[in-house]
């Protein structure tokens, strides 16, 4: 699919990928604009843009807040479409979008992928809708192109990874550690044979996210999987010191 090969065409150029996370509507769709501006100027790879949720169960304090703050603020899915189509247009790298089933559900599955293919979304990453209970939603992602992102996680058996590989596109999301999102993580031998498993059980890159914080981090990963995933930590810093903070900080992950 198109995000895979605009994945490969980018890992010509550098060793390891980044990939940022948004939550729409946090602080407000304008803060949104600058962010994504900065990170584009930072030199991130792909952006992956939350559609807000009310329970959303992946997620630690830091993105349960921006969350619930941007609910509280009135954020809609049409909003959220309409962003991602505005984005797409102006910055030329691949986004996602990141939610959870029910939205997804209650939008209409194939009006979903509809708007989002209208809009330039080139990936969908739903971590509540494993592919049993999905036949519908991996249809459409194939007729629509656009990339279903399955998730392999430190507990997951080879025999798994190898079923989600069967639905995957795009890239395979490897979870760093057990838990939520937000708190650091640390790279040892356990989480390189981790790796490793998850290298054998797909063709797809990798991206490691879940406490992914400074550059440290990335180069950890650099050489073990393709891309890395820095969420929680670019809410933090814009929180404390607003969105022009974002553009070094990314620039100097690598």
């Amino acid at each position: 699919m198109l995000l895979e090969k605009k994945l490969r065409a980018r890992l010509e150029k550098n060793k390891i990928l980044l990939m940022t996370h948004i939550v729409l509507g946090y602080p407000s769709m304008a803060a949104n604009r600058q962010v994504i501006a900065q990170m584009v100027a930072g030199g991130v790879d792909c952006i992956e843009m939350q559609i807000p949720f009310s329970e959303p169960m992946a997620d630690g304090p830091v993105i349960l807040k921006a969350n619930q703050d941007s609910l509280a603020a009135g954020t809609k899915v049409a909003d959220c479409l309409a962003f991602g189509a505005e984005m797409t247009a102006r910055h030329d790298i691949p986004f996602l979008f990141m939610t959870y089933y029910n939205i997804i559900f209650k939008y209409g599955e194939e009006k979903f992928f509809k708007d989002c293919r209208d809009a330039g979304i080139v990936g969908l990453i739903v971590p509540d809708l494993p592919p049993e209970m999905g036949e519908n939603f991996f249809k459409l992602a194939t007729e629509y192109q656009i990339a279903p992102v399955l998730i392999f996680t430190p507990t997951s058996t080879d025999a798994r990874m190898a079923e989600l590989d069967k639905v995957a596109a795009g890239f395979i999301y490897c979870v760093a550690r057990r838990g939520v999102t937000g708190k650091q993580s640390e790279f040892g031998k356990d989480f390189n044979t981790y790796l490793a498993r998850c290298r054998a059980a797909t063709t797809l890159p990798l991206a490691v996210g879940f406490g992914i914080c400074n550059r440290d981090d990335v180069t950890a990963i650099t050489g073990l999987a393709d891309m890395a995933v820095i969420g929680s930590e670019t809410i933090r810093l814009v929180d404390a010191h607003g969105p022009e903070a974002v553009e070094p900080f990314i620039a100097g992950l690598r």
